[in-house]
């Protein structure tokens, strides 16, 4: 009996479960690590929101882009009616009045060239300042190439002005086409909206008066008594009233063109926003894998 106590005692201690080793839960071998439930769920919920959130910088950068269209525009419609192709278009047109002082049209299609290669290259005052006539006299007076000089700096500050913005709107562009799907339609659409209502606001206002429209154009960017000259002076016979208001309806008719085609090109129909919307969702997907990813990497 008592073999048979010590065998079966021997028997039971070898087949007893094993005593768990204290030290075993501090040994970073054998164990195992998660998360708490919370610290969990907080992380998850973090991801989602680092995925869903609109991004800032794509929307400050499509303001830019809508804000800066109309200066950008209407600065090229400028620089389009600013040439030797409009001047002989404005000459040769039927019932532009004549000049009553004796220029005849090649006069001043000559002279009136002279002025507006003046306004775009970087000669000096003397470039019209030596220009004579057909009778030998000096064909400017000195306050009408100040002016003209006055006109330049304005055209060359305004057409440097647009063609940073463009370049800056290229670049904002570019981004939004690798980083935000949709971003360049919907801010040349806000652009073109914004020209419109621009160009109609200032149409009406010509239209209205538009004599006082001209003396306010001109009171903005001119000091008083520096634009105005008789009727018989060069500038006034190469360029009347009539020039004028030709350039505006030009001006004004490009502007519309331009923003007619943009709003066409980028109206947000259905097809479109489904696109931009199913592109957006591809890139939330792919930043909440990169984003697990990387959390489960730490």
């Amino acid at each position: 009996m008592a073999g048979q106590d010590k065998e079966t005692g021997t028997d039971e201690a070898a087949t007893a479960a094993p005593v768990a080793d204290p030290d075993a839960k501090n040994d970073p071998e054998t164990q195992h690590f998660r998360l708490p439930a919370r610290d969990a769920h907080r992380r998850a919920s973090e991801r989602d929101e680092a995925a869903n959130a609109k991004p800032l910088l794509p929307r400050i950068l499509q303001i830019f882009v809508a804000v800066m269209f109309p200066f950008i525009v209407v600065a090229a419609s400028v620089r389009a009616v600013t040439s030797s192709v409009f001047l002989w278009l404005e000459y040769h047109r039927p019932g532009f009045p004549a000049d009553s002082y004796g220029f005849s049209t090649d006069d001043r299609l000559t002279y009136g060239s002279y002025t507006v290669d003046y306004i775009l290259n970087f000669a000096s005052p003397r470039y019209l300042g030596d220009l004579v006539g057909p009778d030998g006299q000096q064909l400017f007076l000195e306050s009408e190439v100040g002016h003209m000089q006055d006109v330049k700096m304005v055209l060359a500050t305004g057409f440097l002005v647009a063609l940073v913005l463009a370049i800056v709107a290229v670049v904002c562009c570019i981004y939004l086409l690798r980083r935000y799907s949709g971003g360049i339609r919907r801010a040349l659409f806000a652009g073109a909206v914004s020209t419109l209502v621009l160009m109609t606001a200032l149409a009406v206002t010509a239209v209205l008066g538009w004599e006082r429209f001209f003396t306010l154009v001109h009171q903005v960017f001119f000091s008083e008594g520096t634009w105005t000259f008789r009727v018989d002076d060069t500038l006034i016979r190469l360029f009347p009233e009539q020039f004028w208001l030709d350039s505006g309806i030009v001006i004004g008719a490009l502007v519309l063109l331009v923003s007619l085609v943009s709003l066409v090109l980028t109206w947000p129909t259905r097809r479109r926003r489904t696109r931009s919307r199913t592109a957006q969702e591809a890139a939330r997907r792919r930043m909440r894998e990169n984003l697990e990813s990387s959390s489960a990497l730490r």
